[in-house]
């Protein structure tokens, strides 16, 4: 298994869509970065806000993580897809830490919120768009899904801002008394992204079975 994921590890590196996540990772890293020029520092909610946009921007590079344009020549490969899958987000968790990290402590501790909290607000939101990702790839046969998840995943975001029930507070700022309930529910979004993530990784029965030349019969009777 070691030999395996050392082959492995080459051409997953290479195949993996870098300029989004570089992007992404900009796009969520220069406003925060922006805020320590002199005059610049932000207000707390200004400060929390560039977070979740920070968060945001990253998860939408996330929902590119599994394009893969070989992805029809590849289906045929010994290696299962979990594996595979597994193999790229054990080689970018490790970056999107690190990156979270700079961007949490770019922010003045004075207005900084409080820590814990907003790494779960960003875990879900990334966790979303993998599971976003992992399902497109399962349910369809579009080599890169990640534009349409990408862009799926922006406009729930948009509409969670704008429409979410103000009695179950989903945005609530450190001050609110219901900041601990809104975490609750992160809590419960990041737990079913994850479980929606983990189902989507092995490869649908019936492809397998396309593939290996026994078409699935229409009927009962094999008609």
């Amino acid at each position: 298994m070691r030999r395996l994921i050392g082959e492995l590890v080459g051409p997953e590196v290479r195949t993996l869509p870098w300029r989004a996540l570089v992007a992404g990772s900009l796009l969520g890293l220069l406003p925060v970065a922006l805020s320590r020029l002199p005059g610049g520092e932000p207000g707390p909610w200004a400060a929390l806000t560039l977070l979740r946009a920070a968060a945001l921007g990253h998860a939408l590079a996330l929902a590119f993580l599994l394009d893969d344009p070989a992805r029809h020549t590849t289906a045929t490969v010994p290696v299962r897809r979990p594996l595979r899958i597994a193999l790229r987000l054990a080689l970018v968790t490790p970056v999107t830490a690190l990156w979270w990290t700079a961007v949490v402590l770019l922010v003045p501790s004075s207005v900084r919120p409080p820590t814990g909290a907003v790494t779960l607000e960003a875990a879900a939101t990334c966790a979303l768009a993998l599971a976003g990702a992992a399902l497109a790839v399962r349910l369809a046969d579009e080599p890169r899904p990640g534009p349409s998840v990408a862009a799926a995943l922006l406009l729930t975001a948009l509409l969670a801002v704008l429409l979410w029930p103000a009695r179950w507070p989903l945005f609530a700022s450190p001050g609110d008394p219901k900041w601990g309930e809104a975490h609750e529910r992160w809590a419960w979004l990041l737990a079913a992204a994850l479980l929606v993530l983990g189902a989507c990784l092995p490869e649908p029965v019936r492809r397998r079975t396309w593939r290996r030349g026994r078409r699935p019969s229409l009927s009962p009777s094999g008609a």
